[in-house]
């Protein structure tokens, strides 16, 4: 931290050669919010994942003061490295005060303990699948997770373009209003792109795709306690020239809305995956 609205992030759990969007985000609102230095607390983000940014190098935060009222601020942010800039940010930030409530209900779902033994017993029945190197990875970052249907996140077959996940801090955190929503922030990066590509998956050309998130947006309604277990129901309403649209709300086990998630993702098909295709 510096005194003129300079941050840098220091490098996370890797799991590639590529940055995380989830810890550019995470990271940049955490900047933003640094700078900020009031009461109050973030609302929104809108970001833009412009260059493959470097997992092992750190990230240079640079922020931007463009408004203040009496009820909201906003605050740019610009990721740095070797003087490129990877990634771009927009948050708003907002007083407390009250007013008109309501929110839509979270779907049935399985409980985290019943999740959990879906899990596990796929896991046993499923010990050469090819998505094991992905289940690997996601274990190594700090979010647990725990798929709703298992078969259908990382299984190999088309599915409905739906998705959902139990998902907490692997280690109690016990972090501010501030943190909790960096927090939320990354794991909001993990598992949404999928959405879009359930639909056209097939055991042949899953891995004839190339994927990255393009843009993301959240909106916090509460404030999290992402050391508990928190409901991320996913679903992409439209794929497109190459692109998928995917959305989702997060929910406490209590039936919360607390934030939502929107992303614009790559999903270019290659080799197999491209016969047949219009251009």
């Amino acid at each position: 931290m510096s005194d003129d609205g300079h941050f840098t992030g220091q490098p996370g759990p890797a799991v590639g050669p590529r940055l995380f969007g989830g810890q550019a985000i995470a990271q940049a609102l955490m900047a933003a919010s640094l700078e900020e230095g009031s009461e109050r607390l973030a609302h929104s983000l809108h970001c833009y994942f412009l260059k493959p940014g470097n997992a092992e190098e750190p990230v240079d935060y640079r922020v931007t003061h463009l408004t203040s009222g009496r009820s909201f601020s906003i605050r740019r942010v610009e990721a740095i490295q070797n003087e490129v800039v990877i990634f771009s940010m927009i948050a708003s930030f907002q007083h407390p005060e009250a007013g008109f409530t309501h929110q839509d209900a979270a779907r049935d779902v399985p409980t985290v303990e019943q999740a959990s033994a879906n899990l596990q017993s796929w896991l046993d029945q499923h010990s050469d699948s090819p998505i094991r190197p992905v289940i690997e990875r996601i274990s190594k970052r700090p979010i647990e997770i725990i798929p709703l249907d298992a078969s259908v996140l990382m299984g190999s077959s088309s599915q409905e373009a739906k998705s959902g996940a139990w998902m907490r801090m692997r280690e109690p955190a016990n972090a501010n209003p501030r943190m909790n929503r960096a927090l939320l922030s990354y794991a909001s990066d993990m598992l949404l792109l999928r959405n879009a590509i359930l639909p056209h998956i097939r055991e042949s050309n899953w891995q004839d795709l190339q994927t990255a998130s393009l843009d993301h947006a959240i909106w916090f309604h509460d404030t999290p306690d992402f050391d508990q277990w928190h409901l991320f129901l996913m679903e992409s309403p439209w794929a497109g020239g190459a692109r998928g649209l995917n959305r989702g709300h997060f929910f406490t086990q209590d039936g919360r809305m607390i934030a939502t998630v929107t992303q614009e993702s790559l999903m270019r098909p290659h080799g197999d995956a491209r016969k047949g295709l219009a251009e």
